[in-house]
């Protein structure tokens, strides 16, 4: 699923329009994105949470040439699933 699938289903479910739930979802993915940016972690209770995390400067390889490189820290966002959707998705899923 895409976002204009999603926000076709959020239409049909809101009884709005799909421009009006486009709009809605972009606003949400960018308050979403703008939060985490700014070290704050968004929880939604049973679904899950965004945050940004640290990854630690580690070694790696130059798969041309095989040379050992440094690859630098760097922030990262992460989703971690709740148990709620943890569960929907082993229900279907298995």
């Amino acid at each position: 699923m895409n976002k204009k699938e999603l926000a076709r289903y959020v239409a049909l479910d809101c009884g709005t329009s799909i421009q009006q739930a486009e709009e809605i979802l972009n606003s949400i993915l960018r308050n979403i994105a703008g939060a985490v940016s700014e070290g704050d972690v968004v929880e939604f209770v049973g679904f899950g949470s965004f945050e940004a995390k640290l990854r630690k400067k580690r070694k790696g390889f130059n798969l041309k040439t095989n040379e050992q490189i440094e690859i630098p820290a760097r922030i990262v966002p992460v989703f971690r699933a709740g148990k709620k959707f943890k569960e929907q998705v082993n229900r279907k899923g298995g």
